[in-house]
């Protein structure tokens, strides 16, 4: 696995507002957003998010994430009635410790396109913002079957965002006598 440092690639986010957006990554769809703050320093959350292992630990609905690449991944996600959705996603921007953008691939069961901004904030807290663009397969049909069967993303976003500071405060900080935190790389 490339060092931190030779992990930063751009492309377009869509928490960036200022890039030029000549081919968004998602057109139309739909764009859900929560943020949380949690009580770890932004290079912590940005780690444990950034190890693609761990993902499966927080965000309920995913099952497993692939690595092909540095900047490729195989996605496999729970959808509504015991269904599951499967794309490959690549990532379109990784600024260590500040942001992690991806879009899915060509032919993907689902398109879409988000990014994970980590805010620092003061006292060792840190916002955490998520965006996600997507089109559900079937459109809207599509949202609203997944809604008859309990799967609200915007909920669960937020459940997951929960669940995430859940996770990293119950971690003990690293200090200089203890490395604990070893194990989010």
């Amino acid at each position: 696995m490339p060092s931190s440092s030779q992990r930063h690639v751009t492309g377009v986010s869509p928490l960036d507002s200022h890039h030029e957006k000549k081919n968004p990554p998602v057109a139309g769809g739909f764009k859900i957003e929560a943020s949380i703050v949690i009580d770890r320093p932004a290079e912590v959350c940005y780690r444990y998010w950034r190890n693609f292992a761990n993902l499966s630990s927080f965000l309920n609905h995913v099952q497993s994430v692939e690595i092909l690449d540095d900047r490729r991944s195989h996605w496999v996600v729970k959808g509504p009635a015991d269904t599951t959705v499967e794309w490959d996603a690549e990532i379109i921007e990784d600024i260590p410790g500040e942001r992690l953008s991806w879009r899915s691939l060509e032919n993907a069961q689902v398109d879409n396109a988000g990014s994970v901004q980590f805010q620092a904030e003061e006292g060792g807290k840190t916002d955490v913002k998520v965006v996600l663009t997507y089109n559900p397969p079937m459109g809207a049909l599509g949202l609203a079957f997944a809604k008859l069967f309990g799967e609200n993303p915007e909920t669960q976003l937020n459940e997951d965002l929960t669940l995430f500071k859940e996770t990293l405060e119950k971690l003990t900080p690293t200090t200089p006598d203890n490395p604990a935190e070893t194990h989010l790389d």
